[in-house]
């Protein structure tokens, strides 16, 4: 079955770092853009960055600007999000997921089950 899989969450204080991880099991993410998004518990799910296929463009979310980094390994198979100088309100539960391109209408598909970060202050 097509999926991605998240790592590298977890506990940190403020400011701190965290690099998650976007891995793809049955398919190639050589043909996709891949975004990031995060949801807590009583918040709207939130797009935090998109990666184009070429990895050559990319785009966050204001909220995370100046902070995050997204970047992909075609040869890993892999995203990441670099996340730095987190803030208490970026704990959320963070998914990856694709599509066609970064601004496609389309649905996102593959979506992973998620990996924790908690950021303490």
């Amino acid at each position: 079955q097509l999926q991605l899989v998240e790592s590298g969450g977890g506990l940190v204080q403020a400011g701190g770092s965290l690099r998650l991880s976007c891995t793809a099991s049955g398919f190639t993410l050589d043909y996709y853009a891949v975004a990031w998004f995060r949801q807590a518990p009583g918040k709207e799910r939130e797009r935090v960055s998109c990666i184009s296929m070429s990895g050559i463009s990319t785009d966050y979310a204001d909220s995370v600007k100046g902070r995050f980094t997204i970047s992909r390994d075609n040869a890993k198979n892999t995203v990441y999000l670099q996340m730095n100088s987190l803030k208490p309100e970026d704990t959320a539960v963070y998914r990856c997921a694709a599509r066609s391109r970064c601004s496609a209408n389309t649905p996102w598909e593959s979506w992973g089950q998620g990996t924790q970060a908690t950021v303490s202050s």
